[in-house]
C-alpha cells in the first residue's frame, strides 16, 4: 500500500502545479477548487484500484466509483460556476495580500493543498484494500452515506442558485431550504462524505488496525472546513459585502451543524 500512497503524492503535485500556472492569470483563481476536487478523485480512483494481490477486488471497484462520483459532482459544479463568475473572492484577497509576492507564495500554498488532497486520498486508499471479506454490512453502509452526502450537497448548491437567479434577492442572503438550517450545509455534507471511507476501512468489527487511521479524512475536513480555508475566509467575505444584515444572520442560522433555525425577532433577507 505504501507505493500507490507514494505515486499519488507525487501526482497531486503535479496537478497542483498545473493549477498553479492557472491562477496566476487574474480572473482565474476560481479554477483551483474544481482542479483540486477533480484531482483527489482521479488519483483516490487510481490509488483504489491498484491491485496489491494480483487483481482488483470489488471492495476497490466500489470506492474507486465513490470517490470518482463525489469528484465529478463537486467538480464540476465549481467548474460551471468558476465559467461565469472567474475570480473567487478567497483567493482575490490573497493576491491584493501578497502583492509582487502572489505567484510565490500561491505555488506554496498550492503545494499544502496537494499534501491536503493526498491526506484524503490515502483513507480512500485504506477503505479500498481492507481485507476482509465483500460485503460486509458497513460497504453498503459507508457507500449509502456518501449518496446522502452527494445529494445533500448537490441539493444546498442548487437551492442557492436558484435563490440568486432571482432579481428580487441581488445582494441578499439566502436563508431559503437547507440555507436556514446552516449557513454552510454544503460544507456539511462535504464533511458527512468523508465518513463514509472511514466507515468502510474500519471494517464491521474494527480489527484491521490501520483502518481506523481513515478517521483522519473527516477529522481534518472538518478543521479545514470549519477553522481554516472554508467558513472563516468566506465569512469575513460576506460581513465585508452584506455588513450588517450578514451579521444578523450569523445570529439566526448555525454556522455548520444543520439544526432549526434559532429564535429572532429580526426580518429575514
Amino acid at each position: 500500500m505504501i507505493l500507490p500512497c507514494v505515486l499519488s503524492l507525487a501526482a497531486l503535485s503535479a496537478i497542483m502545479a498545473g493549477a498553479w500556472l492557472v491562477a496566476r492569470v487574474p480572473g482565474r483563481s476560481g479554477w483551483i477548487d474544481a482542479v483540486w476536487s477533480l484531482a483527489v478523485g482521479l488519483v483516490g480512483a487510481g490509488a483504489a484500484l491498484v491491485p496489491l494481490d494480483g487483481g482488483i477486488e470489488p471492495r476497490q471497484g466500489l470506492v474507486a466509483g465513490m470517490v470518482a462520483l463525489w469528484a465529478l459532482r463537486l467538480g464540476g459544479h465549481i467548474a460551471l460556476r468558476t465559467a461565469g463568475h472567474g475570480d473567487d473572492p478567497r483567493y482575490a484577497e490573497l493576491r491584493k495580500a501578497w502583492g509582487n509576492r502572489f505567484a510565490v507564495r500561491l505555488f506554496l500554498f498550492l503545494q499544502i493543498q496537494a499534501v491536503a488532497a493526498w491526506l484524503l486520498v490515502v483513507c480512500v486508499t485504506l477503505a479500498a484494500h481492507r481485507p476482509a471479506p465483500f460485503p460486509a454490512w458497513n460497504d453498503g453502509a459507508g457507500a449509502l452515506l456518501l449518496v446522502i452526502a452527494v445529494l445533500g450537497e448537490g441539493l444546498a448548491d442548487a437551492q442557492l442558485r436558484a435563490f440568486r437567479r432571482r432579481p428580487t434577492h441581488r445582494g441578499g442572503i439566502c436563508e431559503s431550504g437547507l440555507w436556514g438550517l446552516s449557513r454552510h450545509p454544503n460544507y456539511f455534507f462535504e464533511w458527512l462524505g468523508w465518513i463514509a471511507y472511514a466507515l468502510i476501512a474500519i471494517g464491521p468489527d474494527g480489527s484491521w488496525w490501520p483502518g481506523w487511521m481513515a478517521l483522519g479524512g473527516p477529522v481534518f475536513m472538518y478543521w479545514l472546513l470549519v477553522h481554516v480555508s472554508g467558513i472563516p475566509p468566506l465569512e469575513a467575505h460576506m460581513l465585508r459585502s452584506r455588513g450588517d444584515a450578514y451579521r444578523a444572520h450569523q445570529k439566526r442560522v448555525n454556522a455548520f451543524w444543520p439544526f432549526p433555525r434559532k429564535p429572532s425577532s429580526g426580518a429575514r433577507r
